[in-house]
């Protein structure tokens, strides 16, 4: 298994980065926390899952080692793939997914795109006992996630959103009306995290 890879990162797009590791780009698909998080240019180190296909390999990448963990542990769902638990972590950070299944709220888990009701409870059920109760989850891998306190925070979390389709113009609004909502921590950036914003982000340009 591919614990994790350190390098270069070569390129982002929507779906994932290429990391240069020792001269060969290595494509990892991502969530959108994790993206924000990878600058072209600049050297990062992602925790990552291989999964085996009889017709691929494919490499995915996240932030943290609990985040490549509660990636796994939801494909042990019935009808969860890979991409679906990618979703899952997209919208929700691992322990939100942890709260919403320990305390069987359906309507968080619904949030996510391809899961309905049965769904949800089927995941609720399988995964009760196996993805433990929220503050378990280890700390994110030196270089992955962006610091707290990165002032940077505003072009990441709007470059994501970009990449994901997203106008800039909306990307601004979305950004600015979690400054005044209060979801973001502090107006000058201090406290930030980036993966939090960019999921919130997400949530409020769904609704409209």
């Amino acid at each position: 298994m591919i614990a994790h890879v350190r390098g270069t990162v070569a390129g982002v797009a929507p779906d994932g980065a290429v990391i240069e590791v020792g001269g060969v780009g290595i494509r990892v698909q991502c969530t959108p926390g994790t993206l924000a998080t990878l600058r072209p240019g600049e050297r990062a180190q992602v925790a990552t899952s291989l999964v085996v296909r009889e017709d691929s390999l494919t490499l995915y990448g996240f932030c943290s080692d609990d985040e490549r963990n509660v990636f796994e542990l939801l494909q042990t769902a019935s009808g969860v793939g890979p991409r679906l638990a990618l979703a899952m972590l997209a919208v929700h950070a691992p322990d939100v997914l942890r709260r919403a299944v320990s305390t069987e709220d359906l309507g968080a888990l619904t949030m996510v795109p391809g899961i309905g009701r049965k769904g949800a409870q089927r995941i609720v059920l399988e995964l009760k006992d196996r993805l433990g109760p929220p503050g378990e989850g280890a700390d994110g891998l030196p270089g992955a996630r962006a610091s707290r306190q990165a002032p940077l925070w505003r072009d990441q979390v709007q470059s994501g959103l970009v990449n994901l389709g997203w106008p800039v113009r909306d990307a601004d609004q979305a950004i600015a009306a979690l400054e005044e909502d209060g979801t973001i921590g502090a107006a000058n950036g201090d406290a930030v995290d980036v993966a939090m914003v960019l999921r919130a982000a997400l949530r409020k340009l769904s609704k409209q």
